[in-house]
C-alpha cells in the first residue's frame, strides 16, 4: 500500500471491505479495534451532516478539515497540518521522515527537481498535492488548502 493510500485510510476514506462484508458495517465498527486516530476520524465522519445524509451504497464524503481539527484537538502537540506535510503526517500517526516524504512525493508525481533539491519547496508542493488528491478522491477540502 502506498503512503497516499495510508493517508486516505487514516482520514476515513478507505474502509476494510472484507470486514464489512462478513460482519456488517455496524458490527465491524462496534467490534473492530481502532487506533485513537481512526476513532477520532470515525467520530468526526459520523457526526458530519453530509455523511449522515448520504444514501446507502454511496461513498461517504469525508470532511478533511473537520477530521483533522478533531484529531488536532486531541493531540498534545500544536500541529500546523494545513500548511505542513510533516505536521499532517504526525497528526495522522505516520512517520514524516524525509525518506517517506520523498516516497510520497514520487507517488504523487512531484517534479524531480523538487525531490532532489530544496526540500522546503518539495514540502510546500507536497501539502498542496495531498489536499488536491484528497479532494479528487471525494474529500471535502477547503479551497484555500488545495
Amino acid at each position: 500500500m502506498g503512503l497516499f493510500n495510508t493517508i486516505l485510510q487514516k482520514l476515513g476514506f478507505v474502509k476494510d471491505k472484507a470486514v464489512e462484508a462478513v460482519a456488517g458495517e455496524n458490527a465491524a465498527a462496534a467490534e473492530a479495534p481502532v487506533s485513537p486516530v481512526e476513532a477520532a476520524a470515525v467520530e468526526t465522519v459520523a457526526a458530519a451532516p453530509a455523511a449522515a445524509e448520504t444514501p446507502a451504497g454511496s461513498p461517504e464524503i469525508v470532511d478533511v478539515a473537520a477530521v483533522c481539527e478533531a484529531l488536532a484537538a486531541k493531540n498534545p502537540q500544536k500541529l500546523n497540518w494545513k500548511t505542513s506535510i510533516v505536521d499532517l503526517m504526525k497528526l495522522l500517526g505516520m512517520d514524516p521522515s524525509l525518506a517517506n516524504r520523498k516516497e510520497l512525493a514520487k507517488e504523487l508525481g512531484c517534479p524531480e527537481n523538487l525531490i532532489g533539491g530544496d526540500y522546503s519547496q518539495m514540502n510546500v508542493w507536497l501539502i498542496k498535492a495531498v489536499m488536491q488528491k484528497l479532494a479528487e478522491n471525494g474529500g471535502k477540502v477547503p479551497e484555500d488548502l488545495k
